[in-house]
């Protein structure tokens, strides 16, 4: 995991990977309790019985948004950003779904740093993030994060 504890020391990873996190296996019901917190019941992602016959993987996957809710937690297993008041989500860009993650399917972040700026104070950053699929040469997605780190007073 890399430590960075202040603007200067993230600047100096501008074009760099920053790492790649641990292994998450994505579980039938970690796809059943999201599709009940987001209302998206789609067989293709609940019905295991049909999608054996029904689905061209042979099995359920993953909602595309569900490998994309996981980056959180897996962009906390790469990097320790410290001397920050807050983080927010500012956005995600170019964001691409390559293929389907199918249950029980392991996946993991790598994340490399394209630029930070300084905003008066804020650290806007933005990183290219993949979704890596394990024995897959295909990602599940890549997509440009963008966050936004108020770092305390001395620190930017």
């Amino acid at each position: 995991m890399v430590a960075i504890n202040s603007f200067k020391e993230f600047e100096q990873y501008v074009g760099k990977e920053l790492g790649v996190s641990e292994y998450l296996t994505i579980t039938q019901e970690q796809i059943n309790q999201f599709a009940d917190a987001t209302l998206d019941h789609q067989w293709i992602h609940v019905d295991v019985e049909k999608a054996k016959v029904e689905s061209p993987f042979h099995n359920t996957i993953a909602h595309g948004y569900l490998t994309l809710s996981v980056l959180p937690h897996l962009w906390g297993q790469i990097a320790q950003v410290n001397n920050v008041k807050s983080l927010i989500n500012y956005g995600i860009e170019k964001l691409k779904f390559n293929q389907p993650v199918i249950v029980g399917s392991e996946v993991r972040l790598k994340v490399s740093l394209q630029s930070i700026v300084n905003l008066r104070g804020i650290a806007k950053a933005e990183m290219k993030a993949t979704m890596e699929i394990k024995d897959s040469k295909k990602s599940a997605f890549d997509g440009v994060i963008v966050f936004v780190y108020n770092f305390e007073e001395g620190y930017i």
